[in-house]
This record gives structure tokens, sequence and C-alpha cells, in this order.
């Protein structure tokens, strides 16, 4: 990277850095899922007669936990699609170099008989 780079990228890093300072030390707010809103939504709207269809096979023995658990399973998913970007990329480039586009056409019709 060229340094000018590398600068506005730290400008940009301190500037989030100093902004998450700040609103955690003069907000008093918990951390919180949105997972809970909805139940208490459809509660106050139906009269207190709501009962979830559904219970949870396993839950997770506390927040931090689920927490870690999410972000683990983005992280695959984000791993898998990564693999997959670089492997067609990577594939378009090895064919660029080497000129194979792969089957021809006429190729291809020759074999469907």
């Amino acid at each position: 990277m060229s340094r000018k780079l590398e600068l506005i990228v730290l400008a940009i890093l301190l500037i989030f850095v100093a902004q998450f300072i700040y609103i955690s030390s003069t907000t008093n707010a918990e951390y919180g899922g949105a997972d809970d809103k909805p139940e208490g939504v459809i509660e106050e709207i139906t009269g207190g007669t709501y009962k979830p269809i559904a219970e949870p096979i396993w839950e997770p023995p506390s927040g931090e936990i689920e927490s870690l658990l999410f972000a683990l399973q983005a992280a695959i998913g984000a791993g898998v699609i990564g693999y997959f970007f670089g492997y067609y990329r990577a594939k378009k480039n090895y064919e660029n170099k080497l000129g194979y586009k792969g089957k021809s056409k006429s190729e291809g019709d020759r074999h469907s008989l």
C-alpha cells in the first residue's frame, strides 16, 4: 500500500475507535439483541395470549456463548464465500493466461449424440 492510503485507513480507523470510546463512556446502554422484542410486541397486541409454537433444542448457557457461536457461524460463512470467490477468480486468471475457455461448442455437440 502507498503511504497516503495507509494514512487514510489509519485516520478512518482512529475516527471509529474515538467514536466507540466516546459512546461507550457517555451512555449507559446494555449490550443486547432484538430477539425478544417481537415477542413483547406480539404479547402487547394479543393481550398476553401469545404462546411460542416451537422451543429451541438447546440454549447456550450465557449470552456471551450465544454471541460467540453466532460470530463463529458468520466467520465460517464468510470463509466459504471467500473461498469460492478466490477459486473462480483464480480460475478466470489461469484461463486468461493459458487462453483456455473450456470445451468448444462443436466439441460438446459431438458428445451429446
